[in-house]
């Protein structure tokens, strides 16, 4: 655990067993009635988010580049999901997840520039690059993917979330509470309790608010530390906020 100094919070990884903290004050959000379309919802992280959020009673519209192809993944997810193309799960969607690999993010989501208009969209993809000395961040001419999809999207409602949380947890039957705490990013209030709300439906998940887009960066770059932590230790980690 890294201490800092007094006023700022410590954070700690943590494992999937004990249980969560309550969550941190936020403004009522009702999004159990909400439609969530997944952009790459085929992947790791995309299918494990469907299948927790199904789990937890939310409609899923997982979107691919292939419908058919995610038609087949949200068959093996159980009842709730719907598999179509990602064009098709931005426009059904009313919060729309974006876990496309960072490679064809840009082009992506300035392909659905109207589909995606007035939507709520929650960017959980993470910079990385790979070498032979492991994963670094990379940091995108916007400052983050969050806010290079800010920019892709100016009619649209931007947050970031869901970049520490484990997709060989998400997508493990098994696990049955997830053990972790899931840092939300964005420039208005009203959008973070929304996302918050969404988070707090998974068994286990504690979503907290970690600033305004600008900041979203670091957050994403944190991700290359969590694969060396996971490579050494053979964990999945995860976050955990202390203090709050």
């Amino acid at each position: 655990m890294s201490d800092f100094r007094k006023g700022f919070v410590a954070v700690s990884f943590t494992d999937p067993s004990p249980a969560a903290p309550p969550s941190p004050t936020a403004r009522t959000a009702d999004v159990s009635h909400q439609t969530v379309g997944i952009l790459g919802g085929t992947g790791p992280q995309g299918r494990g988010l469907a299948y927790r959020l199904a789990r937890a009673g939310q409609r899923v519209v997982l979107g691919s580049r292939e419908a058919e192809r995610a038609a087949a993944t949200a068959d093996g997810l159980g009842p709730g999901v719907t598999g179509t193309s990602n064009t098709e799960a931005a426009r059904e969607g009313d919060i729309v997840i974006v876990t496309v690999p960072w490679e064809g993010h840009a082009a992506t989501l300035g392909a659905l520039r109207e589909e995606l208009a007035g939507k709520l969209v929650i960017d959980a993809v993470n910079p990385l690059g790979f070498d032979a000395k492991g994963a670094y961040a990379i940091r995108p001419a916007e400052g983050s993917a969050a806010e290079q999809a800010a920019a892709l999207l100016p009619r649209s409602r931007v947050t970031a979330a869901f970049h520490h949380v484990s997709a060989a947890l998400l997508t493990d039957p098994a696990v049955e509470t997830l053990n972790t705490d899931v840092l939300v990013l964005g420039d208005s209030r009203a959008d973070t309790d929304a996302v918050q709300a969404l988070i707090g439906r998974v068994p286990g998940m504690r979503a907290v608010f970690a600033g305004r887009l600008r900041n979203a960066h670091q957050v994403e770059a944190l991700v290359a530390n969590l694969v060396s932590i996971n490579r050494r230790y053979k964990a999945h980690a995860g976050l955990r906020i202390t203090d709050v």
